[in-house]
């Protein structure tokens, strides 16, 4: 079986007609038909072998994580996932590799109801691209920019899992490695954020990383307290006391912390912030932040920190 015909077979079910889909796979580009009343959100991300996954990573969990970052962008813009594109670089043509990738991409794909409508193929060292297309409702998409003053800093989910996995290698406990495998976008959390959130975005380099992102944007600041920040049981069991920094910071830094005091950069305004605990906040598993009012976030994690 020829390289076409093998991609034709693992992916052909990835690409139902109907719901949108004018036109799927199979012409020089797919034709698409957004709902009416919606805006188009569009994202891309592109994994590499060795850089954003480990070598050792089964096929089926890279397919899953491959379009799993993407919805999470999605998630993070308040859109709902329609569609996506693939652009796959293989070093040959594996049928038993291919049949695990397809299958850990379609598991997410049918769970979400997302269709693959195009892509290409090349021969290369493994990288694979993917491009989601999502829908949001005019004037209600999530952004950076929309922090204000006195709003709530929450998040859903536990944070530092993945980043510890990444350290361990592995070591790393298997609940630890499957929210790095297999990462959850948390489509629903985006949709239930739409008219709460002022701002919003996807966590992919750290909470104080991504955060800055929001403050720069929206030229605000912010306290976190570092005891505040939910941490898994699988993250406390497997992290030396030293390493708890890293549930903020991703896996780089490894400092003490017990309070954090961010500001907008050079081309923001530097706003002083006060931390507030909110004690009794739900923890549903979603993994997300976002700066909502400090009377609207008990749906969400943990009320990190209340700014002024």
């Amino acid at each position: 079986m020829d390289e076409f015909a093998l991609i034709c077979r693992h992916f052909a079910g990835l690409t139902p007609q109907g719901d949108g889909v004018v036109l799927g796979v199979g012409d020089d580009a797919a034709v698409l038909r957004p709902a009416s009343g919606c805006e188009l959100v569009v994202t891309s991300d592109t994994l590499i072998a060795g850089r954003h996954f480990p070598a050792e990573t089964g096929a089926g969990d890279i397919g899953w994580k491959s379009l799993a970052v993407n919805l999470s962008d999605l998630a993070a813009m308040g859109a709902r996932p329609r569609w996506f594109t693939l652009a796959l670089t293989l070093p040959d043509a594996d049928d038993t590799w291919l049949a695990g990738f397809a299958a850990g991409l379609r598991t997410l794909a049918d769970a979400h109801g997302v269709a693959l409508v195009g892509g290409d193929t090349t021969r290369g060292p493994l990288s694979i691209t993917i491009t989601a297309l999502g829908e949001v409702p005019a004037g209600q998409v999530l952004r950076r920019d929309g922090a204000r003053p006195g709003d709530a800093i929450c998040v859903t989910g536990t944070l530092g899992d993945a980043a510890l996995a990444l350290q361990q290698g592995s070591a790393a406990d298997a609940t630890l490695r499957a929210r790095l495998d297999r990462p959850t976008p948390r489509i629903d959390a985006g949709l239930s954020l739409r008219g709460l959130a002022h701002a919003a975005l996807d966590l992919s380099d750290g909470l104080f990383g991504d955060l800055r992102h929001i403050l720069d944007a929206s030229r605000v600041g912010a306290v976190l307290e570092v005891d505040a920040l939910p941490m898994s049981s699988a993250f406390r069991a497997g992290a030396a006391a030293e390493l708890r920094a890293a549930a903020a910071t991703g896996a780089r830094r490894r400092r003490r912390l017990r309070a954090v005091r961010l500001s907008a950069g050079r081309r923001g305004r530097s706003r002083g912030c006060a931390a507030r605990r909110a004690a009794d906040a739900r923890r549903p598993d979603h993994g997300r932040a976002a700066a909502v009012s400090g009377r609207r976030c008990r749906a969400y994690h943990h009320a990190i920190v209340h700014c002024l």
